[in-house]
């Protein structure tokens, strides 16, 4: 498998003014975009794709690639998922390179989490104007006051890359920390597309799907940390929205855990129900409606739509004052916003948590990434970014997709607040150029569409430990979301992207 590059000439000296990817000045025009051949020649003809579509569709529902729907939910009722009929292409030499790389990642976020003066630097401005984060941080100083009741704590975190066609490598575009989500789906997923290459009669194409293991991954992780909390009888709690509709990503973990330890437990509560049935013992053991809780996954809590009064945040301190094993612990969940991202990237920064020869690896992951705050060097990023906004993401302190600005949105947004501290709850980023391939977008009650898409990989890892120990340090798994590439995000949930896999390629 190859690739095909359409490229415009730049007849100017761009070194000072383009990036390679993006228009920087009315002198300086340059573009490239590349384009990766698909997996099976495109377009599949009507005959062969009336024959595998709903082969596929079956194959996805009846493993349970499925999902609810807000416009028409029902708790009784399923709609599958929408996903892409063909393993997307992603380079083999720079998935190699993520995949390896995920312990040190892992290793990096444990130390971050366990380093209260690092974490009080990069968010002491951030707390002050950006009320969520002051939140969770009003938390995390209670339960350290008063003493960690736990302080093993389990981290499953997934870090998301796009292949960067300047640099010709995977750039990092986050580090998730909390309810990092998909590790069930996109395991069936990868067992689709095996399915679909088989029935195209292309089985000498299957050794370049890699095997994906991160529902079990993820879930020998929980099953890891309730062994630790050592007492049998006890539970895993699982934090969840009011309404779930990714809900069978959510129950295969469930499942998974029973499968691995049959005597192991799963209990449901959203913060509400915690807050009026969760009490603490004298000791600081969760108890949830009579049951011991040894840990807590939360697939909840991490946007301020969860939390609906202040019933909720007491929900989310108690959890965090007692002894039972979080993921992510508070300190956890506040290493993963985007401010300590971006101070993360500085220069020196890593080798304060990782040898030189390992904090350079990690460094080569970074695209740039920028402070917006109050002072000189917030200012040459305002700078930037209203100069040429399509060069950038700016990015606030939130989770779960649809919250980033784009374009010519960054100059409006940034202009309204350059002379206000509120600017201090953004990053700037780098926008990463990554290729464009063709693939069939599979959503339900549509036709399927040949369209021009983009791949973002995530990497699942997960470590177990105290500020002094690891214990378990893993790469566990991945997964592929992809989306037409004139979307700007791609969330699976909200259906803007879709549920893929990687197709790797030399």
């Amino acid at each position: 498998m190859s690739t095909a590059t359409i490229m415009s000439v730049c007849n100017n000296d761009c070194s000072d003014c383009c990036d390679g990817t993006s228009d920087k000045s009315e002198n300086c025009r340059k573009i490239t975009t590349t384009v990766l051949e698909p997996c099976v020649p495109l377009p599949l003809s009507d005959e062969v794709l009336d024959d595998i579509l709903p082969k596929a569709k079956d194959y996805a529902l009846l493993h349970g690639a499925g999902m609810r729907y807000k416009a028409s939910y029902d708790q009784d009722t399923l709609q599958m998922a929408p996903f892409f009929l063909l393993p997307s292409a992603f380079p083999r030499r720079e998935f190699e390179r993520v995949v390896k790389l995920q312990p040190l990642i892992n290793v990096l976020m444990h130390k971050i989490a366990h380093n209260h003066e690092f974490l009080e630097n990069c968010l002491k401005k951030t707390v002050k104007v950006d009320d969520f984060t002051g939140r969770l941080w009003k938390i995390y100083t209670t339960v350290r006051e008063e003493g960690m009741a736990q302080w093993v704590s389990l981290g499953m975190f997934r870090c998301d890359y796009l292949y960067s066609v300047p640099s010709q490598s995977a750039q990092q575009v986050e580090i998730n920390t909390i309810a990092s989500s998909f590790g069930a789906l996109s395991s069936r997923i990868v067992l689709m597309h095996r399915y679909v290459l088989g029935e195209l009669r292309r089985p000498d194409l299957l050794p370049h799907l890699p095997e994906n293991n991160a529902l079990s991954g993820l879930c020998s992780g929980m099953v890891l940390a309730w062994e630790a909390y050592k007492c049998p009888k006890s539970v895993i709690l699982f934090v969840i929205e009011d309404v779930t509709y990714n809900i069978c990503d959510q129950r295969f973990h469930e499942f998974e855990i029973r499968r691995q330890r049959p005597e192991l437990h799963v209990i449901r509560r959203n913060l509400t129900q915690i807050s009026q049935t969760g009490q603490l013992t004298d000791d600081k053991r969760l108890i949830i409606d009579g049951d011991e809780v040894a840990v807590v996954y939360f697939r909840a809590g991490y946007e301020p739509g969860h939390y609906h009064s202040e019933a909720e945040w007491e929900a989310r301190l108690t959890i965090e004052r007692s002894r039972a094993i979080k993921s992510p612990s508070i300190q956890c969940h506040l290493a993963g916003t985007k401010k300590v991202q971006q101070e993360i990237a500085r220069p020196g920064i890593l080798k304060k948590f990782l040898p030189d020869s390992e904090a350079e690896l990690v460094s080569n992951l970074f695209t740039g990434l920028y402070t917006l705050d109050l002072g000189a060097e917030g200012d040459a990023a305002i700078r930037m970014a209203t100069e040429d906004p399509e060069r950038f993401v700016l990015k606030p302190q939130r989770e779960g997709g649809g919250n980033n600005f784009y374009g010519d949105e960054i100059r409006t947004v940034l202009e309204k607040m350059k002379d206000s501290s509120e600017r201090e709850a953004y990053i700037l980023m780098d926008r990463i150029r990554p290729p464009v391939q063709h693939n069939y977008l599979v959503r339900p009650h549509e036709s399927v569409k040949l369209v021009e898409v983009v791949s973002e990989l995530g990497i699942f890892g997960v470590v177990l430990g105290t500020d002094k120990e690891i214990t378990i340090n893993t790469y566990s798994g991945h997964m592929l979301r992809t989306k037409p590439s004139s979307v700007n995000e791609g969330g699976v949930a909200a259906g803007l992207g879709a549920l893929d896999s990687v197709f790797l390629f030399d």
